[in-house]
């Protein structure tokens, strides 16, 4: 990793951290593909002798910022609603943490292994975390809801559905 050792702070201040779902279903059609920011999260990475990431994110912090695709506009209403349905039957409010077990350094930056806790469930998840030029982060993690216990979101009879597989992408500079 080509970041000088020490121990760095992240947070909205420094970047975004997003959820990006898909669609799927007979009325697949009907839906809207979303991009999710979380608002409130905080992460640390400290880099030296044992090299650690760790992020806690408030689940009920999440904002639906995009809606692409659907038969129609999604607007503030069905925004908001979404965010609803995620506090109250996804998420439940519980809170979002990472804690890497094992860090692993490539030409790009590194490869992470650790524990997802997320809707009262910790689980294994891996990712690469690509490290640009003066101090920019970029990771992306493809989490499968199931493995959380989460059952993906459905409507109309089950006939639209979010796809199991969400992406979550961190994209911040170091200060």
């Amino acid at each position: 990793m080509a970041i000088s050792p020490g121990r760095y702070s992240l947070g909205p201040e420094s970047g975004t951290l997003s959820v990006k779902t898909t669609r799927t279903g007979a009325a697949a059609k009907a839906g809207h593909d979303l991009v999710i920011e979380v608002t409130a999260w905080e992460a640390t990475l400290e880099v030296g002798d044992g090299t650690s990431i760790a992020l806690a994110a408030d689940s009920r912090s999440l904002r639906v910022r995009e809606g692409t695709g659907g038969m129609q506009k999604l607007g503030d209403d069905d925004k908001a609603n979404i965010e609803q349905t995620i506090d109250d039957e996804i998420l439940k409010g519980q809170p979002i943490e990472f804690r890497s077990t094992e860090v692993t350094t490539t030409e790009a930056g590194a490869h992470v292994r650790g524990a997802l806790t997320l809707a009262g469930m910790t689980s294994p998840v891996a990712f690469d975390v690509a490290v640009g030029p003066e101090g920019s982060l970029l990771a992306s993690a493809v989490i499968t809801q199931s493995d959380w216990g989460i059952e993906p979101y459905s409507t109309l009879f089950g006939t639209l559905r979010v796809g199991d597989e969400v992406e979550v992408v961190l994209d911040a500079e170091l200060s």
